[in-house]
């Protein structure tokens, strides 16, 4: 018995630590699971600060009828699905006109742009000029000089070549685009601000949203305007209109077109020449779009030497006339005269049809319009999203006015401009209903937005995600978060492996305290005998 006694404590001792072995494993095995799990999970939401080393530039010109604007964007070195993730990070108006209205003197171009690539070389890393691509993409202002003067078109591009050679970026060249390729990159431009083909989710991942509709684009220029909206499942894809545009892993059927010469600046010049032939002289006119009160001057080429007019050119033309023009502020005649600018009878009784005999699916679902449509709609302060008798008494008030009141109406006074939001807001008018076929019901479905976010909607940044198509992604500097799949997987394991070692620690608890209750009762045995 005494024998019995006296081993007894030595085997309890080495029993608990036997049993203690198992529960320190499980612990340490707990701890190790529970750190790997948040660090995998903080590198994975600290990814955008992981990629900032392998940042990627691209710069282009848009080069409209009116003015050149430079843009320049950036995205990570790893792509998704083949389309860089691109975000505009500057902008620069170029100073003057567009580049076609130096067709005369090409030479003068590249002084132009001298004062925005020197703020454009400062917006982008010294060591990443070289391997930053430039663009320079011209639109319907040289589209036009072309048909007029492609000599003189091709002199001003061969310039504009010869300037950015000497420019430390990876010059890329500069091309006319058709009005066609204008209309899908503004449209690609407006649903990617709007979040319509990627979104971050959980894990901070760019995916594809679901059940998410596109956008439709509607932009107005100084010598064209375009709309783009995804086609039905019904229409097909025999139309010249209807093109297959493909991002970020998935195809959209795409309606586009472009209308030549229905830009505002150019669709102004027309309806002067117009209300010119009504005129019983040539030399003085009237016009019930200018504010009353209003009086200013015009030779006969600013009229009449675009190509827009020519068809309208009076038979004794002289460039060098002078014409003056008289406001008189008459709502009612100048929406009755505008509608002169359209040939809507050759869309009679035919419902897929816009103007002018051109093919159109029925328009549906939102807009966005940008450009000329926003900068119209916020003359009279309305932007967004806002119904059609809302636009219509706006633009009547504004009209009604004298010249003399203009100034106190309008932030950012400019003369130009000022004489022309009349004009500009019954040619919008016609444009959207009467052409495109609005109603009073669909209008509210249109958004007058000039940016999303830091990014100016515009087709320059369709055009740059489309080419980084072609730009193949790098090799990151710093070893990219694991992709979703692997990411759920690993968390999965580890998060399992945590729970078997809870459950294995509660289960060794128990058991712990099973056995001393029995030891308890064995000792008590010993004890009482």
């Amino acid at each position: 018995m005494f024998t019995l006694l006296t081993r007894q404590p030595c085997e309890q001792a080495g029993l608990k630590a036997l049993s203690r072995t198992p529960a320190i494993i499980a612990l340490v095995v707990l701890i190790l699971s529970v750190v790997v799990l948040v660090t995998i999970t903080l590198i994975q939401f600290h990814q955008k600060e992981v990629l900032l080393p392998g940042l990627k530039y691209g710069i282009v010109l848009d080069a409209g009828s009116s003015r050149t604007t430079v843009y320049v964007y950036q995205w990570p070195a790893e792509k998704e699905n083949n389309t860089g993730v691109v975000s505009q990070t500057f902008k620069c108006s170029v100073k003057g006109s567009g580049i076609s209205s130096y067709g005369k003197n090409p030479q003068d171009v590249p002084k132009a742009f001298e004062d925005c690539m020197q703020k454009v070389q400062g917006q982008i890393p010294a060591h990443l000029h070289r391997s930053t691509r430039i663009y320079l993409g011209a639109t319907a202002g040289m589209r036009l000089l072309r048909l007029q003067n492609e000599t003189a078109a091709n002199e001003v591009l061969a310039s504009i070549q010869n300037y950015f050679k000497s420019q430390p970026f990876d010059f890329r060249g500069a091309q006319i685009i058709s009005g066609q390729e204008e209309g899908i990159y503004g449209w690609i431009t407006a649903n990617y601000l709007m979040g319509n083909f990627l979104e971050k989710n959980l894990w901070h991942m760019w995916v594809h949203p679901n059940g998410v509709e596109t956008t439709g684009a509607l932009d107005l220029g100084g010598a064209s305007t375009q709309i783009s909206f995804a086609a039905g499942d019904k229409v097909g894809l025999n139309s010249s209109h209807i093109m297959k545009v493909s991002l970020y892993g998935y195809v959209y059927s795409l309606y586009t077109h472009s209308f030549q010469c229905y830009g505002r600046n150019e669709a102004e010049k027309r309806f002067l020449a117009i209300l010119l032939q009504d005129s019983p002289t040539q030399t003085n006119l009237i016009n019930p779009c200018y504010p009353r009160n209003y009086l200013t001057t015009f030779t006969g080429g600013y009229i009449f030497d675009s190509l827009c007019t020519a068809d309208l050119r009076p038979v004794s033309y002289n460039p060098d006339d002078i014409i003056t023009v008289g406001g008189t502020g008459d709502p009612s005649l100048c929406r009755e005269k505008v509608a002169s600018l359209f040939d809507f009878t050759a869309c009679r009784d035919q419902e897929a049809c816009s103007f002018d005999g051109v093919y159109q699916p029925k328009v549906k679902g939102t807009f966005v319009a940008f450009a000329g449509f926003y900068y119209t709609a916020s003359a009279f302060n309305l932007s967004g999203s806002f119904s059609l008798s809302a636009f219509n008494s706006s633009s009547w008030d504004f009209c009604s006015e004298s010249w003399s009141q203009l100034p106190l109406l309008l932030p950012r006074f400019d003369e130009a401009y000022a004489r022309s939001y009349c004009f500009s807001a019954h040619y919008i008018y016609h444009l959207l209903v009467n052409g495109y076929r609005f109603t009073e019901e669909t209008w509210p479905q249109i958004y007058f937005k000039k940016e999303v976010g830091n990014s100016s909607i515009a087709w320059s940044l369709g055009y740059m995600l489309s080419l980084t198509n072609q730009i193949p992604a790098e090799s990151p500097l710093i070893r990219l978060p694991m992709d979703p799949p692997a990411f759920v997987g690993t968390l999965a394991f580890f998060t399992a492996v945590a729970l078997l070692c809870l459950a294995f620690l509660v289960y060794l608890g128990a058991s712990s305290g099973k056995q001393r209750r029995s030891q308890h009762a064995f000792d008590h045995t010993v004890d009482s005998e």
